[in-house]
């Protein structure tokens, strides 16, 4: 696929995050430099989903576009700012045919001991219904298990979320567990999602390749887990 973000930028010794892409043959999950995340942002002032709905527990689609396109800014410095192997939270940018659709993120809490990775992730709507939610999925997984060394993959979506759903149990998720949470003036029912190295693993794909991890195994505490694994390189 044409990539106009290829060679952009040079991972530093300080910050090797910059140089981290995950592969499928349809599109690429990279982490943002800047340039990426303004275009990121710009993309987040568009429509994600109907108005009438609203999929996320953080309602962050609700204020004006101009305020939705700073808070990504401001999102994604905070993760930059904040990150500690320790509790990490990685945003990246959504790549299809050399631009960006929407954003996959993954995050963690002592990852090296417990092996647990969360996701959430945004599409806007004009890119939504065309398997792009299931492929992006789909890479971060493999980034989560193959590339970290985790023991299982944890996502929620609201009830009423079809798409989301969707997208987990093609994928072999089972549910979890739930809880209420508000959202808007109201609340809802939260299905919790688990999958585990073990149903992964009995599906896996091998179309899907992960650049410029290895510098960056210390800052996700996994270079422990890789290296425990048989032949454990990345």
């Amino acid at each position: 696929m044409p990539d106009d973000h290829a060679d952009r930028v040079q991972p530093s010794v300080h910050w090797p995050l910059s140089g981290l892409v995950v592969r499928t043959p349809r599109l690429e999950l990279r982490y943002p430099d800047d340039p990426l995340l303004l275009e990121l942002a710009e993309l987040s002032t568009r429509p994600v989903h109907a108005p009438a709905e609203m999929p996320f527990a953080e309602p962050w689609t609700d204020v004006e576009p101009h305020d939705r396109g700073r808070g990504t800014l401001q999102f994604h410095w905070r993760e930059r700012g904040e990150w500690r192997p320790e509790a990490w939270s990685c945003g990246l940018a959504v790549v299809v045919d050399g631009a960006v659709v929407g954003s996959q993120g993954l995050a963690a809490r002592d990852f090296n001991r417990l092996g647990a990775v969360s996701t959430g992730s945004w599409l806007t709507l004009d890119h939504q219904g065309r398997g792009i939610g299931t492929e992006m999925r789909s890479a971060v997984l493999h980034l989560i298990f193959e590339g970290l060394g985790a023991d299982r993959a944890e996502s929620a979506a609201f009830d009423d979320n079809r798409r989301s759903l969707g997208v987990s149990r093609t994928l072999g998720y089972v549910e979890n567990g739930d809880e209420l949470h508000t959202r808007r003036d109201g609340g809802g029912r939260l299905v919790r999602l688990l999958l585990t190295r073990q149903t992964w693993g009995s599906r896996r794909r091998v179309d899907i390749t992960i650049d410029g991890l290895e510098p960056c195994l210390d800052l996700f505490g996994a270079r422990s887990r890789v290296h425990a694994r048989p032949g454990g390189t990345v």
